[in-house]
C-alpha cells in the first residue's frame, strides 16, 4: 500500500496560532494536505495553507515531522513547517474548512483534536 504524503504549516504571529476546523471530521486541527503529483513537500506545505485558511506564508523552519495510519489504513508520513504570516486574504468557509481561527498558542492546545498538533505548538509555547 502506498504511502500517503501530506505537509502542512504552523503559522504564528503576534503570539497566535492559525488553526481550521473540518466539519467532515468536526476536528481541529493545523491545516496541511496531501502533496500533489510533482510538487516539493515545502510548496505543497506553503499551498495547503494557502487554500485552506487564506493566508500566504513564508518557511521559517521545519518541525517534527508525525507518522501514522490514517482512517483508510494506509502509512502517512506528515511534515511541519513553522511559518511568517505574509498575506492574508478573506476565505469563504466551505465543505473542507468552515472555520479559520487565531488562536492564542496558550490556548491552542485545548482547542486542537490531535495530539501531534498539540505537541507542535506546546514547543513553541516552551521555546
Amino acid at each position: 500500500m502506498a504511502e500517503v504524503r501530506a505537509a502542512g504549516g504552523v503559522v504564528v504571529r503576534d503570539g497566535e496560532v492559525l488553526v481550521v476546523h473540518r466539519p467532515r471530521y468536526d476536528d481541529w486541527s493545523l491545516p496541511k494536505g496531501k502533496l500533489e503529483r510533482g510538487e516539493s513537500w515545502e510548496e505543497a506545505a506553503l499551498r495547503e495553507v494557502l487554500e485552506e485558511t487564506g493566508v500566504g506564508g513564508r518557511l521559517l523552519r521545519e518541525l517534527d515531522g508525525d507518522s501514522y495510519t490514517d482512517r483508510k489504513g494506509r502509512p502517512k508520513q506528515v511534515r511541519w513547517w513553522l511559518m511568517q504570516p505574509v498575506a492574508i486574504d478573506v476565505r469563504e468557509p466551505d465543505d473542507e474548512v468552515d472555520e479559520v481561527r487565531w488562536v492564542p498558542l496558550d490556548e491552542a492546545e485545548a482547542l486542537l483534536s490531535y495530539a501531534h498538533d498539540r505537541s507542535l505548538v506546546a514547543a513553541l509555547v516552551d521555546a
